[in-house]
């Protein structure tokens, strides 16, 4: 499923650190982590975020093993929600 972020009241960069924190917690738990990922999903509420958002994706993905990734405007569900991740990956 998509995750978002816990604290809605935060900018773009602290919503996507902390959602990337949350997959982070829900690969380890599932026998994986961040290097397995295979494709990414996400959607952002404004595009206009996209430079903050990626610089904050681009700290965090595993070297050298970056996901083939889809990034689009959506209308979340919630206006509180900035971004939203969903991503597959292989144990």
């Amino acid at each position: 499923a998509g995750q978002v972020a816990s604290d809605t009241t935060a900018d773009i960069t602290t919503q996507t650190q902390q959602v990337l924190d949350k997959i982070d917690a829900l690969l380890a738990e599932a026998g994986s982590d961040k290097s397995k990922i295979l494709t990414a999903q996400i959607w952002l509420a404004n595009i206009a975020h996209f430079k903050l958002m990626n610089s904050i994706w681009d700290a965090w993905v595993a070297k050298g093993n970056t996901p083939a990734r889809a990034c689009i405007e959506a209308r979340l569900a919630t206006p509180d929600y900035l971004v939203e991740v969903g991503v597959i990956a292989a144990l």
